[in-house]
């Protein structure tokens, strides 16, 4: 019999998410850089050199590879010879570990986890509670799996339940283009197939913690069937042309993950959920000989990148920036942005609707004529910082808002990640605004170019206040100009069309 202590439980899932926080797995990395170099399409690879500059810079600093810190998910496989010493149930020890983890002095991490999710969704302020699942297995260990998953991939899980004839591969192919971009490729795609509903998501969700395995697979060659569905369907995702961040280019998944049950006989449940840029999650096992100790990757792995916005990016000063310059961009160009924005996310939107819709002015400061705004909710400084990683969220949640903040604002952009819907797009061409675009998962590069950061808005909704940043040559491209021209569908269609092995189809 082992006997378990409470304290190194909640040790050890303590130092595992502030581990995760700040070191990619290696074997991400690796491939990435790979991908990396193999990369043809020049927008995709300047995103993947941003993803592991910052991603390098975190493993050196200690600080979140991504602003959005996850929603923590623990696989616990509890051995039937355990005995435990302590007062707390596995569940309050686990979630007291994450509790102490995203309060770390050192490296707070962002509270992203709101209780009454149907109702008042407030905010619980220490990323409690974990979504834990747990297993009895022979032995008398424990083993504990941890993952911090961002919204932006969460949000992109899909489900069906396909009939027993139908194919897999053409559901694949043909749902991850309507993924669109929030999820960050490139990363990974965990697919789970039989059982239950319930068991095929649970499934996809654990495939996501395997090892990055492809290119072997490739050069030795399948042995049996599930083997062949994931070389078909990682060689057939990448020929879609979606590319990193959406751009277009060669590779929008480093792997494809399989997990499969027996099914009822009518049955053929399909899950499929992807893991983004900032994939993070650790393994750990515990015997009785106290809090587990996790290896120290070696900086050596991580390839030597270097990357500019290039002699040909267009400086823009926000301060004095008019309709007529904005105008004049052109998708697919780089900017460097200097001046002060305001930032805003899904609950800021909506408490700015509703004030509009009282007929009251906004909160002195929250004034976004002719002004910018950054679809982020960053992580709160440490140190000498004047604000932790800031990388973008997903535009698309914002899309519903884009009309009523252009028409009654008087904004001039805004600035987010992935594509915009068509609703967004149409409103952007109407009033001749534009849509910037940051790299999602290069949150720590991109706050390198905050200089000065302050709440004007909003503090009761803590990550989700409203901000004003000053920023020094922040680099984003133009996604969608004042034509309403959009490099997410542009990109993406040509490199399809390049590839060759996936017919374009056109309206």
């Amino acid at each position: 019999m082992t006997t378990i202590r409470q304290d190194d439980v909640i040790q050890s899932v303590a130092d595992a998410l502030q581990y995760i926080s700040y070191y990619h797995p290696t074997d991400y990395i690796k491939n990435l850089a790979a991908a990396y170099e193999r990369e043809e399409s020049q927008a995709a690879k300047d995103a993947m050199a941003q993803i592991l500059i910052n991603s390098r810079m975190c493993a050196e600093g200690h600080r979140p590879i991504c602003q959005d810190t996850g929603i923590v998910t623990v696989f616990c496989k509890i051995g039937m010879g355990v005995r435990w010493e302590g007062s707390l149930s596995l569940t309050d020890m686990i979630n007291e570990g994450v509790r102490r983890a995203y309060l770390h002095p050192d490296n707070k991490l962002r509270a992203s986890i709101v209780a009454d999710p149907a109702g008042k969704r407030v905010n619980t302020r220490d990323n409690t509670p974990a979504v834990i699942h747990m297993e009895l297995v022979q032995g008398d260990e424990l083993e504990i799996t941890v993952a911090a998953k961002g919204g932006g991939s969460e949000n992109k899980s899909k489900f069906v339940m396909l009939n027993p004839s139908d194919s897999i591969v053409d559901w694949v192919l043909n749902t991850v283009p309507l993924m669109g971009a929030g999820w960050c490729p490139p990363g990974m795609l965990g697919i789970g197939i039989g059982g239950t509903a319930e068991k095929a998501v649970l499934m996809a969700k654990e495939a996501l913690m395997d090892p990055i395995d492809i290119q072997e697979l490739v050069a030795r060659g399948p042995a049996n069937a599930m083997e062949e569905l994931r070389l078909e369907l990682y060689e057939k995702v990448n020929a879609l042309g979606i590319g990193a961040q959406g751009l277009g280019g060669l590779t929008t998944v480093l792997d494809v993950k399989i997990r499969e049950f027996p099914t009822h006989a009518a049955s053929k449940p399909v899950a499929m959920i992807p893991n983004c840029a900032a994939t993070r999650h650790a393994h750990f096992v515990l015997d009785g000989s106290g809090p587990a100790e996790l290896p120290v990757p070696s900086l050596e792995d991580w390839p030597e990148i270097t990357w500019s916005a290039g002699a040909t990016a267009r400086r823009v000063n926000l301060d004095t920036v008019t309709p007529a310059e904005i105008a004049q961009w052109k998708p697919g160009e780089t900017l460097l942005l200097s001046g002060a924005m305001l930032t805003g996310r899904d609950a800021a939107h909506k408490r700015i609707q509703e004030i509009l819709a009282r007929g009251e002015a906004l909160p002195e400061g929250v004034d976004f004529h002719g002004r910018f705004i950054y679809y982020v909710g960053p992580v709160d400084p440490v140190r000498d910082e004047v604000v932790g990683p800031a990388g973008p969220t997903t535009a698309t949640r914002m899309d519903k808002f884009t009309d009523m903040m252009l028409e009654q604002t008087g904004l001039l952009g805004m600035i987010g990640k992935a594509e915009r819907g068509p609703i967004a797009i149409e409103s952007i061409r109407k009033h001749r605004a534009v849509y910037l675009m940051a790299v999602g998962g290069a949150a720590y590069l991109v706050s390198k170019a905050i200089r000065k950061s302050r709440v004007v808005a909003f503090a009761d909704l803590g990550m989700e206040a409203v901000y004003e940043f000053e920023v020094e040559d922040m680099p984003v491209t133009v996604a969608v100009d004042a034509n309403g021209e959009s490099v997410h569908k542009t990109g993406p269609a040509e490199w399809r069309k390049r590839i060759g092995k996936i017919p374009v189809v056109t309206a």
